[in-house]
């Protein structure tokens, strides 16, 4: 399956939530327990900045309304000045495009598209139990740089983090 992406308009903002909150019930991808509402999440759009932390969809090249995936560049840490040459990475896939490609596609757009956001590293944290994204940012040059054990407790099942990262720039 070929896919592209494109920067994420208001108008897709119900298909990034809906595919956010299709992760939730597997408490494999993400923190939250309960499913956000675009309403929530309106603002994180608005505020992303398409020069220095942008928001991507993903989509079949031969479909480029029907949104299947996501990427969101993100402020490293607290957003301090300082950490701007770092950028945290999120990826979501509708189920439907799980494991088909799309996720290493929109990586590999991250990676080669960081520099000319001013980044210099890209990261990412993940559950250590959520081992294909685990191998699918270690197949794209990501190192473990740490794991921060037992952090996140979904509603009893506790989850250790990986913190992974690699360089992209000088």
């Amino acid at each position: 399956m070929a896919y592209s992406h494109r920067l994420a308009t208001p108008e897709d903002l119900p298909s990034i939530v809906e595919i956010y909150n299709s992760a939730i019930p597997s408490r494999a991808a993400t923190c939250d327990l309960e499913p956000v509402t675009v309403a929530a999440r309106k603002e994180w759009l608005e505020t992303s900045d398409p020069e220095r932390r942008p928001v991507w969809v993903g989509y079949e090249a031969d479909t480029p309304h029907t949104v299947t995936g996501y990427l969101s560049v993100e402020p490293f840490l607290n957003g301090r000045r300082g950490y701007d040459v770092t950028a945290d990475l999120a990826v979501y896939l509708h189920p439907d495009h799980r494991g088909q490609g799309q996720g290493a596609y929109l990586l590999r757009e991250a990676i080669t598209h960081a520099p000319k956001l001013g980044i210099r590293n890209l990261a990412t944290t993940i559950f250590a139990s959520n081992e294909p994204s685990i191998r699918l940012f270690l197949s794209h040059g990501f190192e473990v740089w740490g794991r921060l054990p037992r952090v996140a407790d979904l509603d009893g099942v506790v989850q250790d983090v990986v913190f992974v990262g690699r360089s992209v720039g000088e």
